[in-house]
Parts: C-alpha cells; sequence; structure tokens
C-alpha cells in the first residue's frame, strides 16, 4: 500500500534501547526495542528474541506503518485497558497490581513453565479476594494441552472468569475446548491470540468457529490498518493487546483499538507499568483505567541512557536487514 523505505534510511533513524522489568514476564527481565523516528513520528520494531524473520518482518512493517504513514482516524479518544497480572505468587499479587490506578479488568497469567494448575487456582483466587467486583481474564499463552485446560477451566471457572486466552496451541484443540466448555456450562469465553498472529492464515480460527472472541496485536499482525482487515474479515468481537511494548509501541496498539468500530471488552494496553524504564519522559500509562489518545515521542536522553551495547547493537542491526529484505522480496512479488 505504501512505498518500503530504504534499509539505509532505516539504520540511520534506529535506535535500540534495553529496559528494565519491574517483574520477570515471559522469561523476561529486559525488554530490548528499535525504534524508529519517520516523517509521521515514531514506530516500535521490538519482536521478541526467539522470532525468525519470516515472523519478525510484519512487526517491522507496523513500525514503519507507524514512522513513515501515520495511523487511521480514531472513532474514540480514550480505550479502556486491563491490569495485567504475570505468574506472581499470591503474597505478590496486591504488590504488582498496585502500578495501576485503577483495576476494573484484570488479565492473569496461566500455565506459567515450571508451575502447576494449584499455582494458578491461588493466584486467580488472591486476585477474587482483592478484587470482587473486577473482570479476570487468564492467559495461558498455549501452556496446556486439551486435557490440561479441561481441568484447569473446570478448577478456575468458579472464579468468574470473563474468558480464557489461548488456552491451547491448536485450533483444532482450541475447537474441542470451546466445545467442552459450551457443554458443561462452564460460562468462560474462549479466545484466541497466537492462533491469530502467529498462524499463516490469521482467519482460520475464526472459519473454525474455535473462538468467541479474538486477541490482535499491532506489531505482530504488520501494523494497525493490516489488523483492521483482520477483524473485519473475522466476524468476531476483538481485543487489543500489546507485546511489552515501550510507550512508543503502546501507542500503536492505542491506535488500533481507537479505530476498531467495536470496542466491547478492555484492552491489554496498560503493560507500560511493567517497565522501569522508558524512552520518553511523558508515558503512556492508564488513568482511571484507560489510556487518552496522544502522541507519543521517544526522549533523546533516555534513547541515550537505555542504549544497548555494540555488540546488540550490530545483533539489532542484522535483524533489521533480515526483516528488511523479506518486506522487499514481498513488495516485489506483489509488483510482478
Amino acid at each position: 500500500m505504501f512505498e518500503l523505505p530504504g534499509l539505509a534510511e532505516l539504520t540511520e533513524r534506529a535506535h535500540v534501547v534495553s529496559l528494565p522489568m519491574r517483574v520477570k514476564f515471559r522469561g523476561v527481565e529486559h525488554r530490548e526495542a528499535l525504534l524508529l523516528e519517520g516523517p509521521a513520528g515514531w514506530g516500535e520494531f521490538s519482536p521478541f528474541l526467539e522470532y525468525a524473520p519470516a515472523e519478525t518482518s510484519s512487526w517491522l512493517a507496523a513500525a514503519i506503518e507507524a514512522a513513515w504513514w501515520g495511523y487511521p482516524e480514531p472513532v474514540r479518544e480514550e480505550i479502556p485497558v486491563n491490569a495485567t497480572l504475570p505468574a506472581v505468587g499470591p503474597e505478590r499479587v496486591a504488590q504488582v497490581l498496585s502500578n495501576y490506578d485503577a483495576v476494573h479488568t484484570i488479565k492473569v497469567k496461566v500455565a506459567e513453565q515450571g508451575q502447576d494448575l494449584a499455582q494458578d487456582v491461588a493466584r486467580v483466587a488472591e486476585v477474587r479476594r482483592l478484587f470482587p467486583d473486577a473482570h479476570i481474564r487468564i492467559d495461558a499463552n498455549a501452556g496446556w494441552t486439551f486435557d490440561e485446560a479441561t481441568l484447569a477451566l473446570e478448577a478456575l471457572a468458579g472464579f468468574g472468569l470473563q474468558y480464557a486466552e489461548q488456552p491451547v496451541a491448536s485450533i483444532e484443540d482450541l475447537s474441542r475446548l470451546r466445545k467442552h466448555v459450551q457443554a458443561q456450562e462452564l460460562g468462560v469465553l474462549i479466545a484466541a491470540d497466537e492462533s491469530v498472529r502467529k498462524e499463516e492464515d490469521p482467519l482460520a480460527v475464526a472459519r473454525a468457529g474455535a473462538a468467541d472472541l479474538i486477541v490482535i496485536k499491532a506489531q505482530p499482525l504488520g501494523g494497525v490498518r493490516r489488523a483492521l482487515e483482520i477483524v473485519a474479515q473475522a466476524g468476531l468481537p476483538a481485543v487489543v493487546s500489546s507485546a511489552l511494548d515501550t510507550s512508543v509501541g503502546l501507542r500503536q496498539g492505542a491506535a488500533l483499538a481507537a479505530a476498531l468500530p467495536e470496542l466491547p471488552y478492555a484492552c491489554g494496553l496498560a503493560t507500560g507499568s511493567l517497565l522501569v524504564e522508558d524512552v520518553t519522559t511523558a508515558r503512556f500509562l492508564a488513568v482511571g483505567g484507560a489510556l487518552r489518545l496522544r502522541n507519543i515521542a521517544a526522549d533523546p536522553d533516555l534513547l541515550r541512557a537505555q542504549a544497548v551495547d555494540p555488540e546488540r547493537r550490530r545483533w539489532w542491526m542484522s535483524r533489521l536487514r533480515a526483516s528488511h529484505q523479506v518486506l522487499s522480496d514481498k513488495a516485489a512479488t506483489a509488483g510482478r
């Protein structure tokens, strides 16, 4: 849709930072990100370190969209957001959630590697005890087998779950689990995340009837405009989430949430509070349980203070080059 900037231009405008986390999240204690300053503002390229170029190229497309082309017109200026609770012990629940100024919806991480169902139950039970009126949703990041998921949802449904996000890995198992939940009248909706953003066909889960709603992220899906197309074609309610982004990346997610025709659920865009440091002095944090749209610009002093060492920068430049090559190849193929 838009002309791809050259690699030399991207490299010249790239800043790579490492930001300490308040608590380990997805095994990450320092979040690395590459920020791009373009004609339209700032964009973020921060695929997790294990991702290969075929996947990271979509993240780069999203960063280029934000920095070079900007966002579609919003239909709302305020976005309700959930608090996010990593897989901590119940004794830490109150402390972690105290980072949020208003808690109306809480996403609880479950199925953490090395933990068991009893720990998940204890964590969710403590959240419900502390916040009896809050919406609670769980996120397993595809960490359960089908049999483990059935046991877990039967154990956790009594806490009044809003939905379970990606409890199992495959679309086939998602579909089976959704039917089981309905047959057992557990009252838990099934949400698909990885089955949308990591599948070659992001619409496969909707066609299979395997989810009640989808979770979408601007970076992994290739940008705001591409994600809007996927939601429109899926025909399912959507929740916009982040990928543990800096304030720049969270602004990309907010642009997506702001442009959706309908927004029935709080979005997972309040993860900025999990970072000790950020790339801007005016951090994109929720106020009163909501994000309010505003422009975000990285601060030069913070970019310098949080910059990675030369060896890590070279690693990220190699990653940028590989991702750009994938996008260039796709553009050449589309132009034939």
